[in-house]
């Protein structure tokens, strides 16, 4: 039976391959990349082609003028298989191409088809339960992600042309869809014995990567809004700061446990657990004290109180003729801190970093398979010492 699976499945891919060179190329049709995309979502459950998935990001990079067709060519598979395998070889080959990072791609918008009622038609639905279910909430992240990044590239675009600086609470509402985000990739997992096979443990890789990312940018963006809620911060923007940094204390947990999982089902990106230290008790204490009107950092100070605070203050030149404030640079350290091991690599970005970044996978794609064949690609940088930054790693 499972061999008349494979003969079966492998016969549809040759008809499709096959009809597909009979298509006129135009905007909207392009064969040979119809085909490729063909291969790279096979019916083979036993393996992922990334060679040819590899191919397809190659196209994309090349021209913008290559993604109508391949949106169109994908979006007309996955509209038509009722095979887990295909969908989720789909899904992946998408997420992929998000992390080829052209601004046409940032641009898509929500996803043209729609598999959150996907249900396997090939096998009993006692067996395939779990597929269904991790297709549909992979499709519903995707989907999300694809709106989140296009509403970005739009904002980032208004805002460059008049040059405006972006308002504090829109970089808190962003915050709390980062945690959406990180809260649907956690769902993101086998639920049945059965589950852990090859193609499932190979989308949990693409998972884990895209965790790293979005919690990195997170963290990023929580210690940026900290700051300038201290600086000049209002009631509304604690109370919004102070939901973002309960919320980060309970992922935090979250992710500790979820990253545990991962390794126990043989997740290879999931093979080291990082350590995090996420919410500061001074923090929080901060920041309900500017909901209560008792600021800290705003109150008069006088006497010996107003010594310690200029001494605390105090610019100090390093050996390199870097001038550093004291108090600025232990208040950066001080919030919302990550601790990275010596087994784990450093992102030195900057605060104000998008998710929408120009770096193109190439320059970026280390993988735990290899870096040329990662749908998704793993960033390594050269190990160093234990050290404390507001950044975590970088989907």
């Amino acid at each position: 039976m499972r061999l008349w699976k494979r003969a079966t499945g492998a016969l549809k891919d040759r008809n499709s391959i096959w009809i597909a060179s009979l298509s006129r190329r135009s905007a909207y049709r392009n064969p040979e990349l119809e085909a490729v995309i063909i291969k790279a979502t096979s019916h083979d459950e036993s393996y992922l082609d990334y060679k040819n998935s590899q191919r397809v990001f190659q196209w994309v990079r090349t021209s913008p003028i290559y993604l109508k067709p391949l949106l169109w060519m994908l979006s007309m598979r996955m509209r038509k298989t009722r095979s887990w395998v295909v969908a989720l070889k789909g899904l992946m080959l998408m997420h992929g191409v998000f992390h080829c990072k052209i601004p046409a791609v940032q641009m898509i918008g929500r996803l043209p088809f729609d598999l959150s009622n996907f249900t396997d038609a090939h096998s009993k639905r006692g067996k395939t339960w779990g597929y269904n279910s991790f297709i549909r909430i992979y499709f519903v992240f995707l989907d999300q992600k694809s709106g989140f990044l296009s509403a970005e590239m739009k904002v980032q675009r208004g805002r460059v042309r008049e040059m405006e600086e972006e308002p504090l609470m829109e970089e808190l509402i962003r915050l709390q869809k980062f945690q959406s985000l990180l809260d649907m990739l956690l769902q993101i997992k086998p639920h049945a014995d059965n589950m852990v096979v090859t193609l499932i443990l190979e989308a949990m890789e693409c998972v884990i990567v895209e965790i790293f990312e979005v919690y990195s940018r997170f963290c990023s963006g929580i210690a940026q809004a900290l700051l300038r809620i201290y600086e000049n911060g209002g009631e509304v923007e604690a109370a919004m700061a102070l939901k973002v940094l309960h919320k980060a204390r309970v992922q935090s947990e979250e992710l500790c446990r979820h990253f545990e999982f991962c390794r126990d089902i043989g997740v290879l990106n999931a093979s080291e657990i990082p350590r995090f230290e996420l919410v500061q008790e001074e923090d929080i204490i901060d920041l309900e004290g500017i909901i209560n009107g008792i600021s800290n950092r705003k109150k008069s100070l006088n006497g010996k109180e107003m010594a310690e605070e200029e001494g605390n203050k105090a610019i100090v030149v390093k050996e390199n003729g870097g001038i550093v404030n004291v108090e600025q640079e232990r208040e950066s350290k001080r919030v919302l801190r990550t601790i990275i091991t010596e087994e784990w690599e450093v992102f030195d970005e900057d605060l104000n970093s998008n998710w929408e970044g120009n770096d193109s996978s190439d320059d970026r794609s280390i993988s735990t398979t290899t870096s040329s064949t990662a749908l998704v690609p793993f960033v390594v940088l050269p190990a160093s010492s234990n050290q404390v930054i507001p950044d975590l790693i970088s989907f």
